[in-house]
């Protein structure tokens, strides 16, 4: 058993909690990852703010670090390697992973208990089980993961952009190009351009689109789309939707991609309204609403509503592809990041998430 410094939540609407906390050695199919960077996602505040995960939980479910050692019977990666903390597990070989759907893996039933693929928990303190956001916990120095929870990378990545493909970048990406399926020529509305939906308009680019809208209240949010691949970026959706029919002679988007931190009745409303005939109203963002819309305005226009889980991205597989992106020059990860913390610093960290500040913060461990 070791030590680790860890942010905690113990109750819905108490801030992180820093403090020292038991990890025990990985076990069978675990490894021991010395974490080095920790994106700063809202899923992450959606959890603090409302307390819907088993509690008491280590926070952080964006990672990058070193594993530094291995429980018996671990082929998917070895000490010393590079990963990045897949926030689903990847078992292989359940119904969704044989078939190409990893971001449905059944391991990943956990995930908002914390506990271990043997449902016992590896954090702990004065002899409490605490669990690990997404069994990840990588607002933690060290944390144990099942190896079904670590990709590898090549050494010479960043950590922090290693951290930000395990959620953000991919979800966002994955978004417009699998969920929604995004192709040349197509006009695409995204609403929300920050951590996630300023990838999907980066997603939308690659994929071809002819017309990228961002929308978004925030200026510096769409400002940071425009340079990153937006062709339009309106604070108004009835502007953007004015903009939209003329550029469109009124057929309206092909893909309208919803991915603000808050979703609520107002943006389904307003990205159906967008969404022209036979195409897709992608939901990307965490929501805690009943959705509520006249069964005509689907049926009428053979609209699709798609739910969207990582986007539809297979993390073995696409957590290394899009780092190749980044290589290439074709995936832009640097001007993402708009400040970096401490672990000391992660609370200010969220209020500047909650303030519309960064488009992504980064958590940055020292040992």
């Amino acid at each position: 058993m070791m030590k680790t410094q860890a942010a905690v939540l113990r109750k819905a609407g108490d801030p992180w909690e820093i403090t020292e906390l038991d990890l025990d050695e990985p076990k069978p199919n675990e490894v021991l990852v010395r974490m080095k960077a920790a994106g700063l996602c809202h899923s992450d505040e959606h959890i603090r703010a409302r307390g819907t995960a088993r509690l008491p939980l280590v926070g952080g479910h964006e990672g990058a670090g070193i594993v530094e050692a291995t429980g018996p019977g671990v082929t998917r990666v070895k000490v010393g390697d590079h990963v990045s903390c897949s926030y689903i597990p990847v078992c292989g070989t359940c119904r969704y992973c044989s078939t190409g759907r990893q971001n449905l893996c059944d391991a990943g039933k956990w995930a908002g208990v914390g506990c271990l693929q043997d449902e016992t928990f590896r954090f702990h303190q004065n002899g409490e089980d605490l669990g690990g956001m997404c069994v990840v916990g990588s607002f933690s120095q060290w944390a144990v993961l099942s190896e079904w929870s670590c990709i590898k990378v090549d050494d010479d990545i960043p950590f922090e952009h290693a951290a930000m493909v395990s959620c953000g970048v991919t979800t966002g990406w994955a978004s417009a190009v699998y969920a929604a399926g995004v192709r040349a020529g197509d006009t695409v509305v995204v609403f929300g351009t920050g951590g996630v939906g300023i990838n999907s308009v980066q997603g939308a680019r690659y994929a071809g689109a002819k017309n990228v809208i961002a929308v978004d209240p925030l200026p510096n949010k769409l400002e940071a789309a425009e340079s990153l691949g937006a062709t339009h970026g309106f604070t108004d959706p009835a502007e953007a939707r004015e903009a939209l029919v003329d550029m469109t002679r009124g057929q309206l988007a092909d893909h309208v991609i919803c991915t603000v931190g808050e979703m609520n009745n107002d943006v389904i409303k307003n990205a159906v309204g967008m969404c022209g005939k036979g195409g897709s109203v992608v939901i990307t963002g965490v929501g805690y609403f009943d959705m509520v819309l006249p069964g005509g305005i689907l049926i009428g226009y053979h609209r699709r509503m798609q739910g969207s889980l990582f986007g539809g991205a297979n993390p073995l597989y696409d957590i290394p592809r899009l780092l190749g992106l980044w290589r290439t020059g074709d995936l832009k990860l640097d001007e993402l990041i708009s400040k970096r913390y401490s672990l000391a610093e992660l609370n200010e960290g969220y209020e500047d998430l909650m303030a519309g500040k960064n488009i992504r913060g980064v958590l940055i461990h020292q040992h």
